[in-house]
Order: C-alpha cells, then sequence, then structure tokens
C-alpha cells in the first residue's frame, strides 16, 4: 500500500508542481516530499516563486544557509535558495470572487433586469429556462418569441424594438413580471399563471386556469425556483461556516 501511495504521490507531484522545473531541482523537491510525506500540513499557505516562473504553494518555509526548507501540504522539500526569486503570501494570489451567476447565459442582462424591476433573478431564470431553455431566437406555436416569450403585442406595448435581441426581451418579459406580481398582490402562482395563460383567463376563473398547459408550466417554474433558492442557501451556509 505504501508503495502504492508512493507512487500516485509522484504523479500527481510531477502534474502539479513539476512543470518548468530543471530534472535536477525536481529530483531534489521530490526526495524531501517522499521523507516526510505524512507529516501533519499547516493552515497557512504562501507561494514560493522560482526561477522558472513555477509557483509553490507552501505551509511554511526556512532559510538555513543557502537552502530553503519547505513545508509542503503532506510532507516537506529542500531547494536551493538560487532557485527562489520571491516568496509571497496566499492573499496575492486569491481569485475574484465570480460575479453572481457568471455561469448563467445573459446573466449580466438577468441581473440588471432584477435590479431594475425588483424582481428575484432567480425566478427570472427559471421564467427563462422553462418559456425557452435560454433560446434567444425561440418561437412558440401561440407566436410567442424570444427568451423571455413576449407576444408581439404584449413587446410593442412594453417598447421592445428587437424582440431577438436578449437584452430586451428580458428588461421587457421582467418588467411584464413585476406587472404581474403586483396586479395579484406578489402571489407568484397567479403570476406564473397570467405569465403563460394572460390576465384574462386568470380573471375569469379567479384562479389558475384548469388548462394542462399552464398547470404545468406553473409548476415546473416554481420547481426550478424552489430548487435555485435551496442551493443558493446552501452554498451560503457553506461560505459562512468555512
Amino acid at each position: 500500500m505504501r508503495v502504492t501511495a508512493i507512487a500516485n504521490l509522484r504523479r500527481a507531484f510531477s502534474e502539479n508542481v513539476a512543470p518548468g522545473l530543471r530534472p535536477g531541482i525536481f529530483a531534489f523537491l521530490l526526495v524531501g516530499f517522499f521523507l516526510a510525506m505524512f507529516a501533519i500540513p499547516s493552515a497557512h499557505a504562501e507561494y514560493v516563486v522560482l526561477k522558472s516562473g513555477q509557483r509553490l504553494v507552501v505551509a511554511g518555509y526556512q532559510l538555513i544557509g543557502d537552502t530553503y526548507k519547505l513545508t509542503l501540504k503532506g510532507g516537506y522539500a529542500e531547494l536551493p535558495a538560487s532557485e527562489v526569486v520571491a516568496i509571497e503570501p496566499e492573499e496575492v494570489f486569491h481569485s475574484e470572487p465570480k460575479p453572481a451567476f457568471a455561469d448563467i447565459p445573459y446573466g449580466n442582462f438577468i441581473v440588471a433586469a432584477a435590479k431594475h424591476h425588483s424582481v428575484d433573478a432567480d425566478l427570472i431564470i427559471s421564467v427563462i429556462t422553462a418559456e425557452s431553455k435560454f433560446n434567444p431566437k425561440a418561437i412558440s406555436r401561440k407566436n410567442a418569441r424570444g427568451l423571455m416569450q413576449l407576444l408581439p403585442e404584449t413587446a410593442t406595448r412594453l417598447g421592445v424594438k428587437n424582440i431577438f435581441d436578449p437584452e430586451e426581451n428580458i428588461e421587457a418579459g421582467t418588467r411584464y413580471l413585476r406587472e404581474l406580481l403586483d396586479r395579484y398582490n406578489n402571489d407568484l402562482t397567479l403570476a406564473l399563471a397570467a405569465y403563460n395563460a394572460g390576465p384574462q383567463r386568470v380573471e375569469l376563473y379567479k384562479s389558475v386556469p384548469p388548462f394542462r398547459e399552464t398547470l404545468s408550466y406553473v409548476r415546473r417554474v416554481q420547481q426550478t425556483y424552489t430548487t435555485r433558492k435551496s442551493a443558493s442557501a446552501a452554498q451560503a451556509s457553506t461560505r459562512s461556516s468555512s
């Protein structure tokens, strides 16, 4: 088992640390790494910058004569001081946090519309998912168009010039969703039913119209919305506890 562990460690070390190092320096590091591979790593981390441009993540270091003794995750290694260009704190290399919804298509337009009309961005995403699956050129059998499936007459009323333009479509669709939420006192179920079947039918039935398509639509949007909010809450909890 120990032989297997060493083989795996050598491969991982080669892939993540060794590229760009001269063979002699790599061997020097690797031997030291193996000698104490079961050592307990420190929680603090810094970066040792080498002449080759490589950066090594270290939990600690000590300069002894002309040699650096590096504490690595899982062990230690020794390196000639002449190979070290600088030692920098981990904070220097902290990547910028991703903007909210950076992985969502048209996320910047969604966030802007959400802020402009005070509509939850996750709700907008959930509506777009149900309406068009993020296809900006989508056209339904009823001639609804674009990401948020606006009818041409609705788009005209909302001042849309190009119904297939993602930014315009999202802005107008979110504005319309805001209108419906206001109309039904933030009753999400009725607002979604009206978005799908039209306010006239909601008024007629005084509830969600008993159409299979509308019932399915409301359920799908609410399920996606609930899932997204649960995931966001879980991520927030993880960040606060870390």
